[in-house]
């Protein structure tokens, strides 16, 4: 006999035993209230390169804020304020089909009180405040968006230093001085054929007489952009900007992992997982229509990550492929590691694959097709494929058309014959 007191009573201990068990710890750290919001707003300096993806963390809030909203103001003091909130986080962001002439209002995302922007533009340089809706402000921000000018490759830097050396001697003395801090190397971006290396150039200047409401980790250096520097130095449209430097670089290959099973191997045989090319690779699928712009993110790439294309076997470096290196190339890689083409074409099809951080991520398989109402012309490898198998169809039906027809009538013969007899 079931015994309904007991069994409602092992849930409602099993229920509380969980409750329990997803029990904030009293003695766990608050990393809002560890830190104090300052008494006078002021905004931490930060610079980047257009292109990338990035985050802006909510250092400092009251404990009693449960959300924040962002306020984008490009001057301080200027009646044009923008609004960022994701409302209370409903809002989702498909960050694969953000382009450039996007809105910054369609390329933000709040998580966890930080914000995302999305392939942030020069445009969208200015100040970033974290607050409430009620107006509260707790922590700010001064972005500096900088378009890369100048693309480097091993073969001409001696001569930039050369340039600048010379430069630098014949210059008058000035209340600052404008210098590139450049970033790390990235890691290669193919291993066991030739890859490439980069690293991203940002404008500085040092200077006594910067502003002291920004702060930065040097009193007397910021930004060539930032708010900082006074508009008497005429940097704001001189022409100062991020560069890229490009080197070759050749890496091994990680060692493969261990054999898998029998059974394993043949599932992965089974799912179309043992060409040798490109082994326990995600395949993606994407149809593009000819005469319309396409740009191609790396499925799980982010911000920091160095990423390669490649053309089926075909590399496509940066060396001859880098934005703005040939304004009459349709195929070209940005500096947020994306791959356009302009206008596609038919002829553009095929696998392209994509590298991250040395090791090959993922291939992705395009489609193009032609739009409903487009002319077609006979030397279309499209109209030409069709007609083929169009002639095909009709000359096997007509072949088994012909083959019954023969047949029927040798059958009334021989059945004529047989009845003479």
């Amino acid at each position: 006999m079931f015994h309904w007191p007991l069994f409602l009573l092992c849930v409602w201990t099993l229920c509380l035993s969980l409750l329990t068990a997803y029990q904030a710890p009293e003695d766990k750290e608050d990393i809002f209230t560890s830190r104090a919001c300052p008494a006078f707003l002021v905004f931490d300096s930060a610079a980047y390169p257009a292109d990338m993806t990035i985050e802006l963390p909510c250092h400092c809030k009251p404990e009693e804020a449960l959300s924040v909203v962002w306020y984008y103001q490009k001057y301080l003091g200027m009646q044009d304020t923008r609004v960022l909130t994701d409302f209370a986080g409903t809002a989702i962001v498909d960050s694969s089909k953000i382009g450039r002439d996007s809105d910054l209002r369609g390329r933000f995302s709040i998580r966890l009180f930080s914000l995302i922007v999305f392939r942030v533009q020069e445009d969208d340089s200015g100040h970033y405040i974290c607050g409430t809706a009620s107006g509260e402000f707790f922590y700010g921000y001064d972005v500096d968006v900088q378009v890369v000018r100048q693309v480097l490759f091993s073969w001409n830097l001696v001569q930039r230093n050369e340039t600048q050396a010379s430069e630098a001697e014949g210059s008058p003395n000035k209340p600052f001085q404008v210098f590139a801090s450049h970033w790390p190397w990235s890691a290669c971006d193919r291993c066991e054929v030739r890859g490439e290396q980069t690293r991203v150039g940002l404008c500085y200047v040092m200077s006594e007489y910067l502003q002291v409401r920004y702060l930065r980790k040097s009193s007397n250096v910021t930004s060539c952009g930032s708010s900082a520097v006074p508009l008497s130095f005429g940097l704001a449209n001189s022409g100062y900007g991020a560069e890229l430097v490009v080197r070759d670089c050749h890496t091994p290959c990680p060692p493969k992992r261990a054999n898998v099973s029998p059974e394993k191997k043949a599932l992965l045989d089974f799912l179309g997982y043992d060409d040798p090319k490109s082994p326990g690779l995600p395949v993606y699928y994407h149809n593009h229509p000819v005469d319309s712009d396409l740009v191609l993110s790396c499925p799980g790439m982010k911000p920091q990550h160095v990423v390669a294309w490649d053309k089926g076997s075909t590399p496509l470096y940066r060396s001859q492929f880098i934005e703005g290196l040939n304004q009459s190339s349709r195929l070209f890689i940005d500096v947020g590691h994306h791959l356009h083409i302009r206008l596609v074409r038919l002829e553009d099809k095929g696998t392209y694959f994509c590298w991250i951080e040395g090791k090959k991520a993922a291939e992705i398989k395009l489609g193009v097709y032609s739009r409903l109402g487009r002319t077609r012309r006979i030397s279309d490898p499209e109209s030409l494929l069709a007609l083929k198998a169009v002639l095909v169809v009709y000359t096997l039906l007509t072949t088994v058309f012909l083959l019954i027809i023969s047949l029927r009538f040798m059958w009334n013969v021989s059945k004529e014959r047989r009845a003479s007899c």
